[in-house]
């Protein structure tokens, strides 16, 4: 193992799980770490990444959820023998390719999320809802400070979308993260709208908290309806000063 963790190095303080992401996925690529050998611990990959124990954590789960990572109860976290990875990239790459296709965009996550926010109800364990309610807190403190809460607003969704128990629903959501980046910096400056994000993201906790997968479902199509509204008005207004 110590062999190993020679392998890694530091890496740049800018989105920084995705650097890590995208580090280990080369090691693998490369053939440093193959199918079945275990992945150092997370406290190990912090300190020679020279990173937080959270961005590890997130790395992680988004390597898990595109089936190249494997972790076992109590034995730590192992790269996987039989990725599902190849299964899903061809409709996630199509989708990552429309960056300009806001409409359609909107027309997927209406159709994907609700359906997170459904399962999610039936399915999150309470140290899930507890973690999502921490995480909503922040977002509501960091918004009283005068903040977005933008990258904490990323966050509540990724926790609702693993909470949902399907890989490859979150290997598309995380795929996707990045597009929905701008619609969501843009929604969360116009004023207003950071406090709406939290009284619809507080609507979803509830319904999650009530295992009301109906409330959660239609909590969330409100909330993207908001986002919608707001990102196309914002588009509107643009062009016609254009």
């Amino acid at each position: 193992m110590k062999k190993k963790l020679k392998l890694f190095k530091p890496v740049k303080k800018t989105r920084v799980y995705e650097e890590i992401v995208a580090k280990i996925k080369d090691m693998i690529d490369k053939g440093r770490f193959k199918s079945g050998d275990q992945l150092p611990v997370e406290r190990e990959l912090a300190e020679v990444f020279r990173v937080s124990r959270s961005s590890v954590r997130e790395a992680i789960r988004s390597l898990e959820s595109q089936g190249l990572l494997e972790s076992r109860q109590g034995n730590g976290t192992y790269i996987a023998k039989h990725p599902v990875e190849s299964l899903v990239n061809p409709l996630a790459s199509v989708i990552c390719s429309e960056k300009d296709g806001q409409r359609e965009l909107f027309e997927m996550r209406r159709l994907i999320e609700p359906q997170l926010a459904w399962l999610a109800a039936e399915r999150a364990t309470d140290e899930e809802i507890q973690v999502m309610e921490k995480t909503l807190a922040l977002q509501e403190r960091e918004i009283t400070r005068g903040g977005s809460g933008t990258e904490i607003d990323r966050n509540f969704h990724y926790l609702l979308a693993g909470a949902a128990r399907n890989r490859f629903l979150l290997h598309i959501v995380d795929n996707n993260m990045s597009l929905f980046l701008e619609s969501r910096d843009n929604f969360l400056q116009v004023e207003g709208r950071p406090e709406k994000s939290i009284q619809r993201h507080r609507e979803l906790l509830d319904a999650i908290k009530a295992r009301d997968p109906e409330g959660a479902a239609a909590a969330m199509r409100e909330h993207l309806i908001d986002i919608e509204n707001s990102l196309f008005e914002m588009m509107g207004r643009k062009s016609r000063v254009q």
